[in-house]
């Protein structure tokens, strides 16, 4: 990419990326249009490809910037120190809809990168991918699920809570009410519920 791109004003800076992360995260790689891109950022395609030369630029551009912002926020919200896996997943939560805020579509675009099945694209953010899962991994060791109840799988638990995460984002989208605030309001109900029924009293 052009480092002159971080010379331009914030704001526009801001209208490229959140158009590359809604057209990627709604469509995968191989599918985004950068037609679609530069109609949501509301620039030309000249300026598009002057900054990132190429559709798979501007992909591993985004990818990176992602990862790096999403850790940035994480390491702001997660209490080293807290072990209790609920309330390390409130936590989390926390962080990632502040970068919501800024960024509605990059919880989105990051997931989607995840079943990405185009090989330039997979190699291009290879090295990011690994260190976003080094640091989720980080975590899921942080958290002591000796507290669980007998009965209740952790690697289950935890399968079913980040199910559940991701498909209250996806429905707040779908029907046009997403908010970063409420979306945090919404899982810490469902969250708190979850520990009342799986942790030992």
């Amino acid at each position: 990419m052009n480092d002159k791109f971080f010379d331009l004003k914030k704001e526009k800076q801001d209208r490229m990326i959140n158009g590359a992360l809604k057209v990627f995260a709604q469509n995968g790689y191989k599918r985004a249009s950068t037609d679609e891109i530069v109609a949501e950022a509301g620039i030309s395609k000249g300026l598009l490809f002057h900054y990132f030369v190429s559709k798979l630029g501007l992909y591993s551009f985004v990818y990176e910037y992602s990862v790096r912002y999403m850790l940035l926020e994480l390491s702001t919200f997660i209490d080293k120190q807290e072990s209790n896996y609920f309330t390390l997943t409130g936590q989390r939560q926390k962080a990632v809809c502040q970068v919501l805020k800024n960024y509605p579509y990059m919880k989105m675009f990051l997931d989607r990168a995840q079943t990405e099945d185009v090989f330039e694209a997979l190699e291009a953010v290879e090295d990011q991918k690994n260190l976003l899962q080094e640091k989720k991994l980080a975590f899921t060791e942080q958290a002591d699920f000796n507290n669980f109840r007998p009965e209740a799988d952790p690697v289950k638990i935890c399968q079913i809570v980040d199910f559940t995460m991701h498909a209250l984002m996806e429905k707040q989208f779908v029907e046009g009410t997403f908010q970063p605030d409420m979306l945090f309001a919404e899982t810490g109900e469902y969250l708190k519920m979850m520990a009342e029924l799986v942790l030992q009293k």
